[in-house]
């Protein structure tokens, strides 16, 4: 997955998210419901995707300073895929925490 990189980035990984992972999406039928898988799942799906191909990238560029490829340049290159992908990581956990303590509050006032 790849992520948009104009200024409508979170209604854009929403809605890749949504698509990928929503209805008719590749574990089958979605609904909201028991049984069904729901949008924090799809969510947690686009999140575990997005990191994959982070630490694709981290390790293709790892790959390629083992193979003595190790200029200043690709050495920056690896740094910096490295604290993206702490970053993104980081953004993940926090958006998965803050939207299942949502949820927990909304579950408890029903």
């Amino acid at each position: 997955m790849t992520i948009p990189t104009d200024n409508n980035l979170i209604n854009q990984f929403v809605g890749v998210a949504t698509f990928a992972n929503g209805p008719g999406g590749p574990s089958g039928s979605r609904s909201g419901g028991s049984g069904g898988t729901s949008w924090y799942e799809a969510m947690s799906r686009a999140w575990g995707q997005t990191l994959d191909a982070q630490a694709a990238e981290i390790t293709s560029l790892s790959d390629q300073i083992g193979t003595g490829s190790d200029e200043p340049s690709q050495m920056v290159a690896l740094t910096a895929a490295s604290l993206k992908m702490q970053f993104m990581s980081n953004n993940a956990a926090t958006s998965q925490n803050s939207v299942a303590e949502s949820l927990n509050a909304v579950a408890r006032k029903q």
